[in-house]
């Protein structure tokens, strides 16, 4: 944060004035400058697009697919992370998976692929951690499914590598598959959206 030179000096008035209207001016001239400068650094949310990279620092993660990242312009995204679906986190599991996320990436920079923009207003992203595939790492260490209803704009070779992971995480009964029969997200989410 930047003082001017009026800021400077209404802050001298304000400490050496001697009646209160000179006071009040210098005080108000303080603030003015004060709430500025805050203004100036305050985070903004930042525009997405499909087919747009992000680079930032991970600041927050929400569950097990969800983070939202800061830019060096100090802009705000949230993504979810494409192609797999964590369990909520009232689901068994949901904690984990969102621990097992934010151990791979919170306080991280990354970069973020955007795929799409979902109707939540989040970027739909392929996040990597120095070339690290996070999402297939959620995926291999059994805290989210490969969310295949929307896979779409995976490649071919991902595919495989999404399902292959998700198969070993099965057989090897890592994470929610611990479980014998857990229930997806989105069944889960369907079946709450209908009791309420």
């Amino acid at each position: 944060m930047k003082i001017t030179q009026t800021q400077q000096r209404a802050l001298i008035r304000l400490l050496t004035a001697s009646n209160w209207k000179q006071r009040l001016g210098a005080l108000l001239i303080v603030l003015i400058g004060a709430w500025a400068c805050v203004q100036q650094e305050a985070v903004t949310p930042g525009k997405l697009s499909a087919g747009s990279v992000i680079e930032g620092k991970v600041v927050g993660v929400a569950d097990g697919d969800t983070v939202t990242v800061l830019d060096q312009d100090n802009r705000q995204y949230k993504l979810r992370l494409a192609y797999i679906d964590s369990p909520e986190k009232a689901m068994p599991f949901g904690q984990a998976a969102k621990k097992s996320l934010s151990d791979l990436v919170y306080g991280s920079q990354i970069s973020a692929a955007i795929d799409d923009v979902d109707r939540y207003g989040r970027g739909v992203a392929r996040i990597s951690k120095n070339e690290q595939d996070i999402n297939l790492q959620q995926v291999k260490a059994g805290m989210a499914w490969h969310y295949t209803h929307y896979t779409k704009t995976q490649s071919r070779s991902d595919y495989a590598l999404y399902q292959a992971a998700q198969d070993a995480a099965r057989s090897e009964q890592t994470g929610l598959w611990q479980d014998q029969n857990p229930t997806p997200p989105w069944d889960w989410r369907k079946a709450n959206r209908n009791n309420k």
